[in-house]
Order: structure tokens, then C-alpha cells, then sequence
């Protein structure tokens, strides 16, 4: 387990999470607010495989969690904290469709929060797609500054960046 809250436990990745994990990163609604298209079965395989094998690595800095409901153990989605400038990261959050609007991202992001200020990182961006109200919000609940809006290039949309610093 990497932490905790009153309804959750974040914990590495596993095998077994396969079908909600690919669930969630092949939904169009889900994918839409991310910086990547709806992920086939193939590279969800190969994506899942290479998160759980970066937690064995003593030079990672790419971390990729599960988001589990502690009542039934059941696969919410995940968090995250990976590199996003130079010395610098971005945290984020991506959950099945099915789990939206429960409170289930803003408590998984508070403690990731206060799990990064634990670890030492001083400053945290995040990138929030402009029509995704629900996480900016979340962002904006959290402490998080507005810093800029810009264009992403991958996907071409509108993307406002947040940042926190401890």
C-alpha cells in the first residue's frame, strides 16, 4: 500500500486489474480528458506491464497507482505522479466512468497530496483539459494555481495548468 484514506487504498498496480484498467483507458468519455486517444487491448497490456515493472526499478520517477475501494477491493482507476519539466512533476487522476461523481477523485488526489508532501516534492503541476469542469474543480478545491492555458498539440485542445507548492 503507498497510502490510504477513509474510503480508499492506493497500491501498485497488478495483473489482475487488467480488465477495469483497460476498461477505463479504451473509454472515449474517460480518454477524452487525458493527453492520449482511447487505448487498444495491446497497449493496454503492454502500458500495464511496464507500470508494474517500473516499481522495481531504483531510478523510477514514472508512478502509476491503483485506486481501490477499500468496502470491496474493487478497481477504481488510478493516481499518479510523473515527470513533467526538467527537476519538475505533474500529478493526475483517471477513474472508470462508472465511479464519477462519488467524491472518489478529489479524496484519492487529497492524499495523494499529502503523501508527495511527505516524499519531499516541493512543487506539483497538473493539466486539466478546459471543458473537464469536475477536475478543475477538484484542483481548484485542493489548493491548486491557476498558471496558464495553452494548446496541447497532441490532441489539440485547450488545456489549463495548475500548480502547488508545499
Amino acid at each position: 500500500m503507498i497510502y490510504e484514506t477513509q474510503r480508499l487504498i492506493i497500491r501498485n498496480l497488478k495483473s489482475t486489474d487488467f480488465i477495469p484498467f483497460h476498461k477505463m483507458n479504451s473509454n472515449e468519455k474517460v480518454m477524452i480528458y487525458t493527453d492520449s486517444p482511447p487505448k487498444s487491448y495491446k497497449e493496454d497490456m503492454q502500458d500495464l506491464q511496464q507500470f508494474i515493472d517500473n516499481y522495481s526499478k531504483k531510478e523510477n520517477d514514472f508512478w502509476i497507482w491503483a485506486v481501490e475501494r477499500k468496502e470491496d477491493e474493487m478497481f477504481l482507476g488510478n493516481v499518479a505522479i510523473i515527470p513533467f519539466n526538467e527537476g519538475e512533476n505533474e500529478v493526475g487522476f483517471r477513474f472508470l466512468e462508472k465511479y464519477w461523481n462519488n467524491g472518489y477523485g478529489f479524496e484519492a488526489m487529497e492524499g495523494l497530496l499529502k503523501y508527495a508532501k511527505q516524499q519531499n516534492y516541493k512543487i506539483l503541476y497538473a493539466e486539466v483539459y478546459v471543458k473537464n469542469k469536475a477536475s478543475e474543480h477538484i484542483l481548484k478545491k485542493l489548493g491548486f494555481r491557476f498558471v496558464n492555458e495553452h494548446l496541447c498539440k497532441e490532441r489539440n485542445l485547450l488545456d489549463r495548468l495548475y500548480k502547488i507548492e508545499f
